[in-house]
This record gives structure tokens, C-alpha cells and sequence, in this order.
């Protein structure tokens, strides 16, 4: 008999569009075991345009209606962006697969300039990403930056009206959306260092609930490498106590065989003061826990590095 699997998503076409992949991914796994249905629905961070996460409350506004269907068993599994995951997930629910990652770089997006550098002082960047705006203003302290909410065509769409001379916008969602070659030019991530887990999906369920074959075929889509990174890097966000209160960005770069290094970074908003911190680990067998611990450690050395007392914004 066919089984079917609901998936919950938000309805952007971003998110719709790593979903729909996610379903023909597991349709294909379980060799027509499996009709995948999409619920889609719009989350309170999707509904929010006119102030930033930091002031309603943080990143958790992107998954708090998803995450309320798939306990009422109105959906079976969730697909997230990794990026916009709070690492505290609701009691027994867990994170059952990473698909391989997509590009992790930052993109700069502009209809006037070709490249960051090219900026002319004075300049308005648009972005909601305090992590964004930090770096930037790191290297730029020149920069006017406004507030840039919506969708990746919303965003595209302020650009075009004039709001902004430039935005970021991740790699792997114009990758998803097919925009790669109209718009973005992809960034050095040792330069601009990438969000926590940005191009990893999460997989999200509650997986005593999940049908057997099923179970199989979602976790038969998790990448090895995806996961490392992701655990690597969401450790060393809670370590840092990682919220839209603090512009903290951490990326595991795969260096060659066996080898890994972890670079994690704290700025203030404003771009100053700024913290940064690196450690490698060397193995050809490596456990999963190697990579948590990994994340731990670098984020204790920048703490230690910042005197203990890490810079954030203040809710206003």
C-alpha cells in the first residue's frame, strides 16, 4: 500500500522550492513506496516586514507554526533552511537528516556596482542579517545600512525601487531558485564568513512517530559531510549562546582528506569590536562527537579571546 508523507514548509518560493526537491529526493529513495504532499503555510517571521527579528523576538519566528503542526500530527516532517533553526528544538523533536550542502557563501547583490568593493562611500547596503550588517560595517565603517526584509524577489524587487545600492543574499538560495547566473556575485567565505549551517537543510520530526520505511528512506538523505559541518558549527552557536542578539558567524572548511578547520566570528552591529577564533581537527576516523567538541573549543577561545563578554545589540 502507498504511504504518504506530509511535509511542512513555508510557503516562499524558496522555501517551496527545497521542499518540492526534498519530496522528489525521498520519492526516489523509497522506489515508489512513498507519495510526498507539501503543507505549506506562512510562519510569524514571513508575516514580519516592517522591524527586524531582534525586536519581535528572534529567529524561532520562522519555525514556531511548523513546529506547532508537526506536534498536532497535521505534518509528519519539516524542511527548514539550517540557518534559521534555533539549536533548542522543541522536546523530542529532532534534526533526522542534513542533505548535502549547497554553496555556503554570502552573495553581494547589486544593479549599479559589480562587487562590494566597487561601493561608493556613502553607500546604502539593505539587509536584516545583523551578521551582514556587522561584517560589512567592518570592513566599510563608510556604509549607510538599512533594514531589508522579504523573500529573496522582495528584496530583488527594493533593490529595484531604489532602496538600497546593494544587498547579500545567500549562494544556495538563488542556486535553488535558479537566479545564479542573473543575480549575485558569490563572496570569499574566509572574507565574509557564512551563517551558521547556511546551505545545509534540516530534516526535521519527531521519529517515534514516523512510519519505519519511511524513517529509512528521510535519513537514507542525510550527507555525512553536511553533518559534520552542521554539528560543528551549531555547537559552537551554543556556546556562544548564539540569538539575533549577537552577529556571530561560524563555517567548518573541508581543508583535504581527514582535515577540517572551524573559524568562528563575533562583531558588534556596528562592526567594532570584533572577535574571531580557528582550530583544526586531523583524523580518517572521525566521530561525530569530534566535530560537536570541535565547536565547543573554538567558541571558548573567542570567548576567552573577548575578555569573557561578548559584544550584541540591546532590544529597543
Amino acid at each position: 500500500m502507498m504511504k504518504t508523507l506530509r511535509i511542512g514548509t513555508r510557503n516562499s518560493p524558496l522555501a517551496l522550492a527545497q521542499a518540492n526537491w526534498v519530496a522528489r529526493e525521498i520519492e526516489a529513495q523509497s522506489d515508489g513506496g512513498v507519495t510526498c504532499e507539501l503543507v505549506s503555510m506562512t510562519t510569524s517571521g514571513d508575516q514580519l516586514q516592517d522591524r527586524s527579528l531582534l525586536a519581535a523576538g528572534g529567529k524561532g519566528l520562522f519555525t514556531k507554526e511548523l513546529d506547532i503542526a508537526l506536534e498536532a500530527g497535521e505534518v509528519d516532517l519539516l524542511v527548514h533552511s539550517l540557518k534559521d533553526v534555533p539549536v533548542e528544538l522543541p522536546i523530542g523533536q529532532r534534526i533526522i537528516a542534513y542533505p548535502k550542502r549547497e554553496d555556503p557563501r554570502d552573495a553581494f547583490v547589486s544593479l549599479k556596482y559589480e562587487s562590494f568593493d566597487d561601493l561608493p562611500e556613502g553607500a546604502t547596503l539593505g539587509t536584516s542579517s545583523l551578521r551582514r550588517r556587522a561584517f560589512a560595517l567592518a570592513k566599510r565603517p563608510d556604509l549607510k545600512v538599512v533594514e531589508f526584509r522579504g523573500n529573496v524577489q522582495t528584496r530583488l524587487r527594493k533593490l529595484e525601487e531604489g532602496v538600497a545600492d546593494a544587498t547579500f543574499l545567500a549562494s544556495a538560495g538563488l542556486n535553488r531558485l535558479a537566479l545564479e547566473e542573473k543575480v549575485g556575485r558569490p563572496l570569499d567565505p574566509n572574507s565574509f564568513l557564512p551563517a551558521v549551517g547556511q546551505g545545509i537543510l534540516g530534516l526535521a520530526a519527531y521519529p517515534d512517530k514516523l512510519d519505519e520505511d519511511v524513517l529509512g528512506w528521510v535519513t537514507g538523505l542525510n550527507d555525512v559531510t553536511a553533518e559534520r559541518a552542521a554539528l560543528a558549527e551549531r555547537a559552537a552557536l551554543t556556546e556562544l549562546d548564539g540569538s539575533c542578539r549577537t552577529p556571530i558567524a561560524a563555517h567548518l572548511f573541508h581543508e583535504g582528506t581527514g582535515v577540517y578547520r572551524l573559524n568562528v566570528r563575533v562583531a558588534h552591529p556596528s562592526g567594532a569590536p570584533f572577535y574571531e577564533a580557528e582550530d583544526t581537527l586531523e583524523g580518517l576516523e572521525l566521530f561525530l562527537q569530534d566535530f560537536r567538541a570541535l565547536g565547543h573549543k573554538v567558541a571558548k577561545k573567542l570567548i576567552e579571546d573577548a575578555g569573557g563578554e561578548l559584544p550584541h545589540l540591546e532590544v529597543i
